[in-house]
């Protein structure tokens, strides 16, 4: 399985963390660590997830999320 790392940030709504778990799940990636921390009404999240597939299956979905802003990948 490849470990991938990205941050997100996104609006700070009480659905949203979930609403994101949700795609991460359905798209078929494992969430291994997840720090999120708010400002201003803005979430900042930090993941790392694993899986099979390739992560840009993940960051389309995740990038048409209304609530989310950006999506910025980090490199291993």
């Amino acid at each position: 399985m490849q470990t991938y790392q990205f941050t997100l940030k996104a609006n700070q709504r009480p659905e949203t963390l979930e609403r994101i778990l949700r795609v991460i799940r359905h798209r078929g990636f494992y969430v291994v660590a997840l720090q999120v921390q708010t400002e201003n009404n803005i979430a900042h999240c930090d993941f790392t997830v694993k899986s099979e597939r390739t992560l840009s299956l993940l960051v389309n979905q995740l990038s048409k999320m209304y609530d989310v802003s950006a999506i910025n990948l980090v490199q291993a």
